[in-house]
């Protein structure tokens, strides 16, 4: 089942809870508009041709926001399917924003700096009349960053001939980025969990929390929690896991990543592992995914998709999945999870952090109010907090996962708002 496909299953359940109408239905799986171009540019000396996209799935609620990703695997289903759950993400935390989605079918990896920063102005010629501050507003996605959201402002502007600031979020803070916007995601998280955790009368504090991803949302949420009085028994990234009952300190591991090493090598030097620190520290090394399965209260996937199969959600032993990735969880995993008993929270509350904090930063390129950091967190909190409400009471209303519930109130609030317009 393709992501486009699971958004399909998640709209057909949400369907027969509301009783929707065909029409209703359609509205909800039909983009408004797909773009597709050929990107002309010269990598590596050689003149390439490279398929780029652009997804305005719904503007319903506010202009198509979403993400920009350079992939070698980017595709139109996949596209399709994230702007889908845009719209649905901003629906879910009510902000006035519909969903988009973009994407350039390469791999910046094997490409310099200025290579790929001539793909993204590329991009932007290409695109810019279907963008704009009122139209379309991207964010940096995979293998993007504000540097090169930055420089597709400046594309853009010169294209415009004048300042826009709003048509793109996630900018550096020199070219009105916000603070806090680098955390959102992770803290997002934390605070739909800590709205989670109060709701059932669950003390935080010495709560074992295992991370699987360390990258900047996976690590940034365990240096929160850690901070909080949680316990970080397992965390993971892409060449091994590092678990310990005892608790591990993710800030000396975001040292080590900060040094473009493996957090494994806090203990080995390739192959050669220090036993004697191991048992000293009580700190076990194991495959990346072992942290998926080891015994914890709060897991959370914040890697990549699909990395909880029906096979690894059999032997979750988490009290609840807090889902930082996009997609973490496949139909099948989600499937036994619910059978299970064990609740997640899903993707587009979990991580709904970073498109909050994107919509205040839209908000202070349009208006030229800078905010700090400290405002932001607490706006951040309060929208996530609120949204939490609202979904855990359609959860209970319509007898529900979370997801579903989430699914169900970002699908009313869309539907309302094309019914007001009088399209539907």
């Amino acid at each position: 089942m393709n992501p486009f496909d699971q958004y399909r299953r998640n709209v057909a359940r949400v369907g027969d809870l509301l009783n929707l109408s065909q029409k209703e239905a359609d509205a909800l799986q039909t983009p408004d508009r797909i773009i597709e171009k050929k990107l002309k540019v010269t990598l590596g000396g050689k003149a390439q041709e490279l398929s780029a996209y652009r997804v305005q799935f719904s503007n319903a609620r506010g202009p198509y926001k979403g993400g920009i990703r350079f992939h070698p695997k980017a595709d139109l289903d996949e596209v399709k399917a994230l702007a889908a759950m845009m719209a649905i993400k901003c629906a879910v935390v009510d902000i006035p924003m519909g969903g988009g989605k973009g994407g350039v079918t390469f791999n910046p990896k094997e490409y310099s700096s200025d290579e790929v920063y001539t793909v993204a102005r590329e991009f932007v010629r290409e695109m810019h009349e279907h963008l704009g501050p009122d139209i379309d507003v991207p964010a940096p996605d995979v293998y993007t960053n504000a540097q090169i959201m930055g420089i597709m402002l400046d594309e853009y502007e010169k294209i415009i001939g004048k300042s826009a600031p709003a048509t793109f979020t996630g900018k550096p803070l020199s070219l009105g980025g916000t603070p806090g916007r680098d955390t959102a995601t992770a803290m997002g998280g934390v605070f739909v969990l800590e709205a989670y955790l109060a709701e059932k009368n669950i003390e935080g504090k010495g709560l074992k929390v295992s991370v699987h991803g360390f990258g900047n949302a996976g690590a940034t949420a365990a240096q929160l929690l850690h901070e909080r009085g949680f316990i970080i028994v397992g965390i993971a990234d892409s060449k091994g896991s590092v678990m310990s009952e005892k608790g591990i300190d993710p800030n000396v591991f975001i040292h080590i990543k900060n040094q473009k090493q493996s957090i494994r090598d806090m203990y080995c030097q390739g192959s050669v592992c220090d036993e004697s620190k191991l048992q000293t520290e009580g700190v076990t090394l194991g495959e990346a995914d072992d942290v998926l399965t080891m015994e914890c209260d709060v897991l959370i996937p914040a890697a990549l998709d699909g990395v909880i199969t029906k096979e690894i959600a059999e032997k979750i032993k988490a009290s609840v999945v807090l889902e930082l990735a996009n997609g973490p969880t496949t139909t099948e995993g989600d499937e036994v999870l619910e059978n299970r008993g064990i609740p997640v929270i899903p993707d587009v509350l979990a991580n709904a952090g970073g498109v909050t904090v994107s919509y205040f930063e839209w908000i202070q390129g349009k208006t030229g109010r800078a905010m700090k950091r400290t405002e932001t967190n607490d706006l951040l909190k309060e929208v996530m907090s609120v949204a939490w409400s609202s979904v855990s009471k359609a959860a209970k209303e319509h007898g529900v996962p979370y997801r579903l519930s989430s699914f169900v109130l970002a699908a009313d609030r869309i539907l309302q708002a094309k019914r007001d317009r009088g399209v539907l």
